[in-house]
């Protein structure tokens, strides 16, 4: 659960200590105070996310450790200057195969030393966990944040029946302490794990309807294409179907053929698009700022659906060219 994340620098550390002692069902707190900073190592500069944190952050955002030790309470007490990497950070801040653990890192010009470094979760974009820098939460008030203001609290219910309960007390807490009447005007907001997994279902469900939709147009385009271009070829070759159906071919044999030249039209396309698509999948991994995986069922339903619309859309042009009259075809020019 994360309370209080917002533009508005109002969570103390007074506030992580009476959601702690006061809160019932709250079986871990965790203090972060974050913000994005230049960091320096190995000659190479870079812009990331620092996050101050306490101890217990690595047990509550199940964040573990592959080399050295996380963050402890006592290095936070005494200002230690020292940071854990995430992997994406190693990468640009250690040179290759040099241990990491040992490492002195610049933050804000700053000097830090590397402690450990954290197991690769996967991510991208602005909020990658991979790309994190963690140093204690008090070095990051004094030295880099420039107050004491948390940007997060984090705090870890006793089990997910009383996440609901927890996540209301600590809203009634924190209306009292800081002195609001009208929960519409707090300077604070609670989140719990539901409503971020429900923010991310609704935006996916919005893309998914969206690339959809456009899709779904896309077909239609291209299958009116394949229609057009195939009643082209049917009224080209004319003279061809009176010839066929004069010698002895029946309506199916010439439905037939139409609609197979279809169907491989639209299936070589298909096979050209899981190529191309393919092709960039791996060339945007290579980048390292995404990370995509290529799996068969797409494939496999891109590849049919390929065939489909050559079905769908080649019908017409195959019905039109088995139902024209044998004497007038060939007499067409």
């Amino acid at each position: 659960m994360s309370a209080g994340r917002g533009s508005a620098q109002t969570l103390t550390q007074a506030d992580s200590d009476a959601i702690s002692s006061q809160v019932a069902n709250v079986s871990g707190v965790a203090d972060e105070i974050s913000g994005r900073y230049q960091v320096t190592g190995n000659g190479t500069n870079t812009n990331t996310t620092v996050d101050g944190v306490s101890s217990s952050y690595a047990t509550i955002r199940n964040t573990q450790v592959s080399d050295g030790t996380f963050i402890t309470d006592e290095e936070s007490a005494s200002l230690s200057k020292v940071a854990v990497l995430g992997p994406t950070a190693v990468d640009d801040l250690i040179a290759t195969g040099t241990e990491p653990v040992g490492q002195i890192i610049r933050i804000s010009g700053q000097q830090f030393t590397v402690v450990g470094v954290t197991v690769a979760k996967g991510g991208s974009g602005f909020a990658n966990p991979d790309d994190m820098i963690f140093i204690p939460v008090q070095t990051m008030a004094l030295y880099l944040a420039g107050n004491s203001y948390l940007t997060t609290i984090d705090v870890q219910a006793a089990s997910a029946d009383t996440t609901t309960q927890v996540q209301n007390d600590i809203t009634s807490l924190l209306l009292t302490r800081h002195g609001i009447s009208n929960p519409a005007q707090a300077d604070f907001s609670v989140l719990n794990q539901a409503d971020i997994l429900a923010s991310a279902s609704s935006i996916t469900s919005t893309l998914t309807y969206l690339l959809g939709a456009i899709a779904g147009i896309s077909l239609l385009v291209g299958g009116i294409g394949i229609m057009n271009m195939m009643l082209t070829t049917v009224t080209e070759r004319t003279r061809e179907i009176g010839l066929r159906k004069a010698i002895g071919a029946r309506k199916t044999d010439i439905s037939r053929q139409f609609l197979v030249e279809a169907i491989t039209l639209t299936v070589i396309g298909g096979i050209i698009g899981i190529i191309l698509g393919t092709g960039i999948s791996l060339a945007v991994n290579a980048t390292g700022l995404v990370t995509t995986t290529i799996t068969i069922q797409p494939i496999l339903l891109a590849f049919g659906v390929s065939a489909g619309i050559g079905i769908v859309f080649g019908w017409y042009p195959a019905s039109r060219a088995a139902s024209l009259n044998p004497i007038e075809a060939l007499r067409y020019e």
